[in-house]
């Protein structure tokens, strides 16, 4: 394989008017831990290795693109949330960050309850052996049948997200003879900085109930009347990829605040509150993602000092991390098929998956990193764009950033912190095969969701 320089384009990142970039690094062959899997290193050789195993052996063993999981650092960041809340307090990991029947069993085995938001998920929590007393069920828009699976499963908890759930779930649970566990979810108002496509807590929204104009204390009326429902708590969600705590401030003051209007008016005081998730991770060297306990003790500190200001019982607390689980433990495998060089511009370095893989990059204009891992370079850096092979010219994984410029066709790079939502967002456009995620760990890789093949897709093609 070649190894000939390109005329690359601009290497500087002053070149160029317009981007998400910063300037090249010292080292493109470092990999900053912030982003990466706590197993991920480069070998003496200059290949990167994660779990103990070389990404050339896991491209050969399972092709490219494939997702690649650390499974001891899933493992280790489940239990680092579980120790910072402990045992007065419940961690649902949020599945639609990315679930499968073995990243349950992970979590049962770590201690961690299980949030589900649609009837896929629910069947993936309990054909996996979650017991569905530790299972949430979320959604704005819950079927009937849902709801009655659900109920019939036992789930810990239903969220309710509108007054016609509420009278849903409630005739449901009647009807198979069973008081259902409930929280209400509401929109308090707070709007986090992120996103205007992710961020759920304002109120022109599609989610929850809106505590302004008395609607929320409207929903706690009619569940507390209705004998199918036990109203067990209030929940609360404001955003997503955040780093700053002060929204969870002023959220936790209003559900506080609604909790104590619930005390005067039915002299009810209820036991728990959701705060939802949401917690930012690094998707760059820039990004700078709060420990786990820093944020237990941030938002416990937060709603005893709201609940003694309210002369209330704390109440017991619950989190929802997904992405600040799964999203640091995996990276995306791609091969590298055309380098473009446009003089005065950029490169365009075309690999074998695009937005079928990683949508969040056209959705949310998403920024991510991304490294060559099949070998180490000397080269001066280039000033890259990763593309796919989608026919849309939207079809960027990494809008700018800085690759050696001896980069060729062949070469494996990487894009890390793509654990949440790739695979869970991700698409057959173009009829392009969706990717394997592998599991990799103490040496060993095993695909814990296989690649699609064209016998999965004719076999869907019924006409």
């Amino acid at each position: 394989m070649s190894r000939s320089a390109h005329p690359a384009g601009p290497r500087h990142a002053d070149v160029l008017p317009e981007g998400h970039y910063t300037a090249p690094p010292a080292d493109l062959n470092v990999l900053d831990h912030k982003v990466w899997a706590q197993t991920v290193g480069r070998g003496a050789d200059g290949v990167v290795t994660v779990g103990g195993v070389d990404v050339k052996t896991l491209a050969e063993r399972h092709g490219t693109p494939a997702y690649i999981l650390d499974e001891a650092d899933f493992r280790a960041r489940a239990r680092a949330w579980r120790t910072a809340f402990g045992a007065e307090a419940d961690v649902f990991y949020a599945g639609k960050a990315f679930l499968s029947r073995a990243v349950v069993r992970w979590l049962h085995e770590e201690g961690l309850n299980l949030d589900v938001c649609s009837g896929g998920e629910l069947a993936t929590a309990l054909s996996a052996g979650m017991p569905a007393e530790r299972i949430a069920f979320h959604g704005n828009n819950k079927s009937s049948e849902e709801i009655r699976r659900a109920v019939e499963a036992g789930v810990g908890r239903i969220v309710l997200d509108s007054f016609q759930e509420i009278v849903r779930v409630a005739h449901i649970a009647q009807s198979l003879g069973k008081r259902q566990k409930v929280q209400i979810r509401i929109t308090v108002g707070v709007e986090a900085h992120t996103h205007e496509f992710i961020a759920t807590a304002h109120e022109d929204q599609k989610f929850g109930i809106p505590l302004a104009g008395g609607q929320a204390a409207e929903a706690v009326r009619r569940a507390l009347q209705l004998d199918g429902l036990e109203l067990i708590g209030i929940h609360s969600h404001i955003g997503s990829q955040i780093f700053d705590m002060s929204g969870f401030e002023v959220a936790a003051h209003r559900v506080v605040g609604l909790l104590k209007d619930i005390r005067d008016e039915h002299g009810v005081e209820l036991p728990e509150i959701d705060l939802g998730g949401g917690l930012g991770i690094a998707y760059t060297s820039d990004d700078d993602p709060r420990e786990p306990h820093e944020i237990a003790k941030a938002l416990t500190e937060i709603v005893s000092r709201e609940c003694d200001a309210a002369r209330l019982r704390t109440p017991r607390i619950s989190v929802e991390p997904g992405r600040a689980i799964v999203g640091p433990t995996a990276f995306t495998l791609y091969e590298v098929g055309t380098v473009k060089p446009l003089e005065g511009l950029r490169t365009y370095v075309s690999v074998d998956g695009g937005m079928s893989d990683n949508i969040r990059t056209a959705l949310y204009d998403a920024e991510y990193s991304v490294a060559l891992v099949s070998r180490s370079s000397s080269a001066e850096p280039m000033l890259a764009r990763v593309v796919g092979k989608h026919c849309e010219s939207g079809d960027i994984v990494v809008r700018d950033a800085f690759l050696p410029a001896d980069l060729a066709p062949g070469d494996l790079i990487a894009v890390p912190a793509t654990g949440a939502y790739c695979r869970s967002m991700a698409s057959n456009y173009n009829h392009v095969l969706r990717p394997p995620v592998v599991a990799v760990k103490d040496g060993e890789s095993r695909e814990i969701v296989r690649r699609e093949t064209e016998e999965d897709l004719l076999r869907l093609d019924v006409g």
